[in-house]
């Protein structure tokens, strides 16, 4: 049974622009939201949190970094 929710302009915007196509509903970009954030397992949140740390600690490179490695 569908059911009315209110937005905010802002969010209504920020899933428009998600949209894959012009008449995909909202319904439908919500959707994949869900289901792409249930494929997040344990052990990809250890990743993202361990990455997240590695960044803050300033160890990573910057993109003109890895060009300059790889002679680009």
């Amino acid at each position: 049974m569908p059911t009315t929710i209110q937005i905010s302009n802002e969010m209504r915007n920020q899933l428009s622009a998600l949209k894959m196509f012009e008449r995909e509903t909202y319904n439908d970009v919500l959707e994949r939201i869900l289901e792409d954030m249930r494929e997040i397992n344990d052990k990809t949140k250890i990743e993202i949190v361990k990455a997240i740390k590695e960044i803050e600690s300033g160890n990573y490179k910057t993109h003109e970094e890895v060009r300059k490695e790889l002679g680009f």
